[in-house]
């Protein structure tokens, strides 16, 4: 998954993994300041691992290039989403479980909203990044339904590629290719509800971000999923 880390998510981690994401949330958050003052291609590991208190050594035991920090690219958080939808109460319906285990994901954005703006410029100005964004989120989206057929016992459990040999390229031909064949392998429910569900992240982000004095960011993403789940409905004028 793109993004921070959730406060929730990181409360339950031992003071080693804490201490970890932190620094990994450092790194992201100063390669992504630096390219928006700099422009991505002018920066450097040295000079992003500079700006986090910490040694280029140290970089890339999180991130395979400095085009992963950019974007914010985070295989441990796709990892923990699918692992909680899996592990979500048995009573709540699929897409109650994945509209929980998001929230619960990015309860800290408001936090982080200078950060996703200024990612979001970046993003903007550089397509390589944006289709390695895009990559990113495609293998995210397909972790996630497999969870969810694994979850409704719609297939056997379907892991999606290693993260870390996959996203550190570009969305190539090849990763098209594994895309298509996991695709053959899920349901249609499991990924209609995995790219709703990333649409509705994708909305409320946006959404937020433009109305930000007005609304709350879990007050505008529990309203989306009302919407999913009520069938999106014509609201009441």
């Amino acid at each position: 998954m793109q993004g921070v880390s959730g406060a929730g998510a990181v409360a339950k981690l031992g003071l080693r993994e804490r201490k970890k994401r932190a620094t990994r949330d450092a790194l992201a958050g100063a390669a992504v300041r630096l390219a928006a003052e700099h422009g991505a291609e002018n920066v450097t590991v040295e000079a992003i691992s500079e700006a986090a208190g910490v040694s280029p050594r140290t970089f890339f035991n999180y991130f395979d290039s400095h085009d992963d920090a950019f974007v914010m690219i985070d295989n441990e958080s796709a990892v923990r989403v699918r692992e909680a939808v899996l592990a979500a109460p048995a009573e709540l319906s699929a897409l109650e479980a994945v509209r929980d285990v998001l929230a619960e994901e990015l309860a800290d954005i408001e936090e982080q909203q200078e950060l996703w703006r200024l990612r979001a410029q970046v993003l903007h100005r550089s397509p390589r990044l944006l289709a390695r964004s895009m990559g990113a989120h495609m293998w995210d989206e397909r972790g996630l339904a497999a969870a969810v057929a694994e979850r409704l016992g719609a297939a056997p459990p379907v892991l999606a590629p290693d993260p870390p040999s996959i996203r550190s390229k570009d969305c190539s031909v090849s990763q098209l290719d594994q895309i298509m064949a996991l695709d053959r392998q899920l349901d249609l429910y499991s990924k209609m509800l995995a790219a709703m569900a990333s649409t509705a992240v994708r909305v409320a982000l946006q959404h937020w971000c433009a109305h930000t004095e007005r609304e709350e960011f879990q007050d505008v993403f529990r309203k989306v999923f009302d919407q999913l789940a009520a069938g999106l409905r014509t609201p009441a004028v």
